[in-house]
């Protein structure tokens, strides 16, 4: 039998995007859809939609770098929303076998991660507001990511003699920066090293052109340079 197709409609509350969008992605061939009726309305296999959104850190890195469109469904504008998706994934993760120690630590980096976007660009962002927020549980990996300041000139407005972006980030994992006392300030980066470091969680983490990768057996925290500029932060976890 012949697989059920979607409408252009029906593919766009599918992805959470509109209809122009759509037809731009097929236009440009990101995302091609079915055409009948000679050529004058599209059609997309389910299929085809869940292969486009399982590259959730292609979709990401396009969209820090360029600010290239991506499904809706990645979106969280506010923190209240990134929270409410945040237990929409704890719930899933409680539900696969396995997990059962690990699911609440998996949920405490994604959520600090995410959290110090907010907390770092509230009332800063420099154009879109908001995070990139996307996991496939069954590839065991999450992805965040924000247009925002970075750590560097985060980090700066406190620490005004921070002078390059592996030096952010080394403080940002592994000092307490106290902006005004008694606050302490861009604290959950340290907390998410310590958990990467006892538990088998990975973690990639770029800003700028700085890279923490902790992975494997050697969960030793280095911070290097990397080959490009990254503006504001991508992280990707794995477990």
């Amino acid at each position: 039998m012949d697989e059920k197709l979607l409408t252009i409609s029906q593919a766009a509350e599918y992805l959470g995007v509109s209809l122009n969008t759509l037809r731009r992605w097929d236009e440009s061939g990101k995302l091609i859809a079915i055409k009948k009726d000679g050529g004058t309305h599209r059609y997309y296999r389910e299929k085809d939609l869940e292969i486009f959104t399982s590259d959730i850190m292609k979709f990401a890195s396009e969209w820090i770098e360029d600010g290239v469109e991506f499904p809706s469904t990645f979106y969280c504008s506010t923190s209240s929303i990134f929270n409410a998706r945040l237990t929409k994934m704890e719930y899933a993760l409680m539900q696969q076998p396995g997990f059962e120690k690990l699911y609440s630590l998996i949920v405490l980096v994604t959520g600090e991660i995410g959290d110090n976007s907010f907390a770092h660009n509230i009332g800063k962002w420099p154009d879109t507001i908001g995070i990139f927020f996307g996991y496939n549980l069954e590839k065991r990996i999450i992805i965040l990511a924000d247009r925002g300041l970075g750590i560097l000139e985060t980090l700066r407005q406190v620490r005004p003699e921070l002078s390059n972006h592996v030096a952010a980030v080394t403080v940002a994992f592994t000092e307490f920066i106290s902006g005004r006392a008694p606050e302490k300030r861009g604290n959950g980066l340290k907390l998410v090293r310590e958990v990467i470091t006892e538990n088998p969680i990975d973690l990639f983490y770029t800003t700028g052109d700085a890279e923490v990768r902790m992975k494997g057996s050697d969960k030793a925290f280095r911070v290097t340079r990397g080959q490009r500029i990254v503006r504001g932060c991508l992280a990707k976890i794995e477990f």
